[in-house]
Parts: structure tokens; C-alpha cells; sequence
């Protein structure tokens, strides 16, 4: 039988490595995609995904060492996954606006619709 401290720090851990992992996944697609509206997915996807992850980390290890909640973590995530998607959407629509270039691989609805 696996006890609790050991069997928490487990799942700690879990979080913290899926967090690094996806926020290096994010980092990865920001430096490596070929044009603005690409790299638009690293940050808003995989890198929020991967800092909501070590708070959850952070959350359980406050819970399961000092028996509190903490509510720090909980408010910083609540408000990266609200501010995440429309900071990017309003880069995303800014872009447009300025009429950023797109790469010549890039495929978006409107390249579908040519012959």
C-alpha cells in the first residue's frame, strides 16, 4: 500500500512534468512556425495549458503540506484562461486588420475556396 504523502507527491509531480512538458511544447511551436497567425497556437494553447497545469501542482501541494486552500492559484488560473483566449483572438483580429503576410504553406479557409 502506497501511502498518501508518497502517493501525493506522485500526482504533484505528474502535474509539474505535463506542465514543463506543454509549455515547452508551447515554446517550441512559437520559435518553429512560419508565420504570426501559426504562432499564434503555441502560446494560447499549449503553453496556457502547461502553466494551468503547474498551478494545480502548486494548489495540491499547498492542500496536501499545509492543509489550506489556496486560493493564489486558483484566481491565476481563472483568470489566465480568460484572458489567454481573448488577448489572443485580439491579436489575431489586429493581424488581420494590419493585413500581416500569411506563409505560402499555410492553408486557411479562404485558400480552400480557390481553384
Amino acid at each position: 500500500m502506497i501511502p498518501w504523502n508518497l502517493m501525493g507527491e506522485i500526482v504533484i509531480a505528474f502535474f509539474l512534468v505535463l506542465g514543463a512538458s506543454l509549455a515547452l511544447v508551447g515554446s517550441i511551436g512559437l520559435v518553429r512556425m512560419p508565420d504570426f497567425f501559426m504562432r499564434l497556437h503555441g502560446p494560447t494553447k499549449a503553453t496556457t495549458l502547461g502553466i494551468g497545469s503547474m498551478l494545480t501542482a502548486s494548489f495540491l501541494c499547498f492542500l496536501l503540506r499545509e492543509h489550506t486552500w489556496s486560493l493564489h492559484e486558483i484566481l491565476i488560473t481563472f483568470f489566465l484562461f480568460i484572458t489567454a483566449p481573448v488577448s489572443a483572438h485580439m491579436l489575431g483580429k489586429a493581424a488581420l486588420h494590419l493585413k500581416v503576410q500569411k506563409n505560402a504553406d499555410s492553408y486557411g479557409a479562404d485558400q480552400r475556396v480557390r481553384p
